[in-house]
């Protein structure tokens, strides 16, 4: 379990992205909000739904369009 939820932090280099780490925190947010309102019934605002739901999307189209560095690029500002 410890490496499933350490797999999910990291990106297409094997590197721990902030990106991922968001969108494993909205995806978060979601489930509970969506257990709020379902089982508790607290009002969760329709907005603030959909963004948390467009912020994962977001998220995973800049993962989709990604690509992976070979050993011997460099990123962007690195010299």
């Amino acid at each position: 379990m410890k490496t499933f939820i350490q797999q999910l932090f990291k990106d297409k280099n094997n590197n721990y992205s902030l990106r991922e780490l968001c969108i494993a925190v909205f995806i978060a947010m979601i489930i509970i909000s969506w257990i709020a309102q379902q089982f508790f019934r607290f009002a969760i605002p329709e907005f603030m739904f959909y963004a948390f739901v467009s912020l994962v999307g977001a998220g995973c189209f800049g993962y989709s369009i990604e690509r992976r560095t070979s050993g011997n690029e460099q990123a962007p500002g690195n010299g």
